[in-house]
């Protein structure tokens, strides 16, 4: 697709976008709610929002990952653990997010949003610090923890938004991680499998490239704030904001208005 970048306003919204979108996606999860509705509205076709705003997020992943790094927050092995059963559900994910018809890739993105909005406000409380530093995989959990991710990995390649808190949900029930440590495995995880995806969409020519990179820049700033951000009220703020955000984008493109 083309370079186009779109008008001023375009690119200041998408990029102040894009910065919530990767400190939400990092701090918790959700931020392609946000971004993806916007892409739409700028006037791309749901194949080309989801593929662009999919390079986005590959990006902020990257961001992500070097500040939980150096924060000595990071597992390779039990990463690739996660991530190897979940690449190809991702390959099969993008490649059926390319072959279904605009209208109905809507409607399953606007119901999408809103399950995951209503799982962000109705999820339990966190563990804290007294959930263990080290995941548990003996090996029942480790079985059920290959069978969950590749069905996440489809998700991720699939849809992508709000993946995050599946993860969380699956790490802390399955592995007993602390909410930390969970938050630096995600964006390590979701990182590869997006840039799986992303490859697709690349061969597919899908990524509108102009709007994707004032995105990125975005996102990838809000990640690495979002990696550093331990203010304890931050995430309730980001709730708030999201929460309206994703009502109004549903509302949008089920065609309330």
């Amino acid at each position: 697709m083309t370079w186009n970048c779109g008008s001023i306003w375009q690119i200041a919204l998408l990029f102040i976008t894009g910065v919530f979108a990767g400190i939400c996606n990092v701090m918790a999860g959700g931020g392609s709610l946000v971004t993806m509705p916007l892409l739409i509205f700028l006037g791309l076709d749901s194949a080309a929002a989801n593929a662009t705003n999919r390079l986005a997020i590959a990006v902020q992943s990257v961001s992500a990952v070097a500040g939980f790094r150096r924060k000595g927050i990071g597992n390779t092995k039990f990463c690739l653990l996660l991530t190897l059963p979940a690449l190809p559900g991702a390959i099969l994910g993008a490649i059926s997010a390319a072959r279904i018809d605009d209208q109905n890739f809507r409607r399953i993105l606007s119901v999408v949003m809103i399950l995951i909005l209503v799982l962000i406000l109705t999820q339990s409380k966190r563990r804290g610090e007294s959930a263990v530093q080290k995941p548990d995989v003996s090996p029942g959990r480790k079985l059920g923890i290959i069978v969950a991710f590749a069905g996440i990995g489809f998700y991720s390649g699939f849809i992508q938004a709000g993946v995050g808190f599946i993860v969380i949900a699956a790490l802390t029930s399955l592995a007993g991680l602390d909410l930390v440590r969970t938050n630096g495995y995600k964006v390590f995880i979701i990182g590869v499998t997006t840039w799986m995806a992303v490859g697709i969409f690349i061969y597919l020519d899908l990524i509108a490239w102009g709007l994707s990179f004032v995105l990125a820049s975005g996102t990838a700033l809000g990640g690495w704030l979002g990696s550093h951000w331990a203010v304890a009220g931050g995430e309730k703020w980001v709730r708030r904001v999201l929460t309206a955000a994703v009502l109004a984008s549903a509302a949008k493109l089920l065609g309330a208005f």
